[in-house]
């Protein structure tokens, strides 16, 4: 995880796809950091298949969250700059 959060944090979409679906798993499942990451990778790959999947990933992790859960990850995604 730590090797995909560094590749993550600098912009690197497939990295932050990655670590978005690590946050929706495992022992420290954390949605908000999920979504955040997922919604990322979205919107930094281009259209197709990979895209396709950090979306349908993003929107399944939102049907397990709060509104304000969702309000504070996609700020999050907003304010997020790369390292």
């Amino acid at each position: 995880m730590k090797w995909y959060r560094l590749a993550a944090e600098q912009g690197l979409a497939r990295a932050q796809h990655k670590l978005g679906t690590m946050y929706s798993r495992g022992p420290a499942v954390h949605y908000v950091s999920s979504y955040m990451w997922l919604n990322l990778a979205a919107s930094g790959m281009p259209p197709g298949e990979n895209r396709d999947v950090a979306v349908e990933q993003r929107d399944a992790i939102a049907a397990k969250m709060t509104p304000a859960q969702i309000a504070e990850a996609q700020r999050l995604a907003r304010e997020w700059r790369p390292k």
